[in-house]
């Protein structure tokens, strides 16, 4: 789950993150009252979305008077941002984040993340703040610096201080960094953080270490543990039809191919997905309905499917092992009759009670293809698109 730049703020700042003043509002004149209230004389207008990049796409401007406030306040709120991040269609802005502008001396970089091959938390540190990290990593890696955390022993001294001096920080700026990443290391831990990025971490004419940007992702699976994170949840910023699986127990990705696929286990789901390429055509989605999944599971499944106005065919492939074929077949034949089913559909069973759900979908009247195997189910999709088209 992400959340958006001010509150990954709200959240550091309970920590101790020094993070700069400011206020999120719906509309212009919000706008304008958090900018009175903070009392400038600079201020900086964020847009809100789940996506990097938004200064490059005209969604941040720094100010310096109040008309100006509502002026950038107005350009933003309702516009459509376009950045490398959102794609194309880009993504509405319904809320700016107006922020005390800073006196900025240096722009740095810092993330932590959980490495899963070495299952530590990996903390990446550079000088190259405020740039994206994938060019910096692309043109110029040994800029850099990435200290391996054991969560069993937690940051020690000795880490903050290579991570210091990899910053070539001197001074007192030691101190309020050490002080800086053990609360950000605090704030990911504590709040089971899937990834914390602070692009750019600045330190300012005054020597004080802030983060001026705050990117935080979390560990769906942890949600439970905390309540307080899950009502930052903004629906509006999430794919429509992933938000819609999400309350079926599904687990679904769009993807940009023209054949819909639901598959049961997420391994087979991706063998799905390659063989489906192999034999020339593309996914339009990922889908698994899981291995308990029941026939109104898989009925909301093909609606997900279908949804999706790029989908020309559709290819169910199930392994029956706790899940039963002919659960499936019913599922598919339900679905099929009441969703109008307009595209090809070819079905590959495999498992317990294979032979009924066969007999299930023979039966049922409707023109379902099946198919013996894996690469038979993929070929034969891949034919039926092509030949409709």
């Amino acid at each position: 789950m992400n959340i958006h730049e001010y509150q990954a703020k709200a959240l550091l700042k309970r920590y101790g993150v020094a993070v700069p003043n400011g206020g999120v509002a719906y509309t212009t004149d919000e706008a304008v009252k958090i900018a009175n209230d903070m009392g400038g004389p600079v201020w900086v207008v964020k847009a809100q979305i789940h996506a990097g990049g938004r200064g490059k796409g005209g969604g941040v401007k720094v100010v310096k008077s109040i008309e100006e406030v509502k002026q950038a306040a107005s350009d933003i709120l309702g516009m459509t941002l376009i950045t490398h991040q959102t794609g194309p269609e880009g993504k509405e802005v319904k809320r700016v984040y107006i922020e005390d502008g800073c006196d900025i001396a240096r722009e740095l970089y810092l993330s932590m993340v959980i490495d899963r091959d070495s299952s530590r938390i990996a903390i990446m540190a550079s000088t190259e703040g405020g740039m994206d990290i994938e060019e910096v990593a692309s043109k110029t890696p040994e800029k850099i610096l990435v200290v391996q955390i054991d969560p069993t022993t937690g940051i020690q001294g000795f880490h903050v201080r290579r991570i210091a001096f990899g910053l070539k920080l001197e001074g007192t700026q030691i101190r309020a960094a050490s002080k800086f990443i053990t609360a950000v290391y605090k704030a990911f831990t504590e709040s089971d953080a899937s990834l914390l990025e602070i692009n750019p971490l600045v330190i300012d004419t005054a020597g004080d270490v802030i983060a001026l940007d705050a990117k935080m992702n979390f560990d769906d699976n942890a949600l439970y543990r905390h309540k307080d994170i899950v009502e930052l949840r903004d629906e509006d910023e999430e794919d429509p039809a992933e938000v819609e699986a999400a309350k079926h127990d599904l687990n679904y990705i769009k993807l940009d191919g023209s054949i819909g696929c639901m598959v049961n286990g997420a391994g087979l789901a991706m063998a799905t997905m390659d063989i489906i390429k192999l034999h020339g055509g593309a996914s339009a989605n990922f889908l698994d309905v899981g291995g308990g999944a029941t026939k109104e599971r898989v009925t909301e499944a093909f609606k997900l499917i279908l949804s999706d106005p790029n989908v020309e065919g559709i290819l169910v492939n199930i392994f029956g092992g706790i899940m039963r074929c002919d659960v499936i077949a019913e599922g598919v034949v339900e679905a099929a009759r009441e969703v109008s089913l307009h595209v090809p559909l070819v079905v590959r069973l495999e498992g317990t009670n294979v032979e009924l759900g066969k007999i299930i979908l023979s039966e049922s009247g409707l023109p379902i293809v099946s198919a013996d195997d894996l690469g038979d189910a993929a070929a034969k999709i891949v034919a039926a698109v092509k030949e409709a088209a």
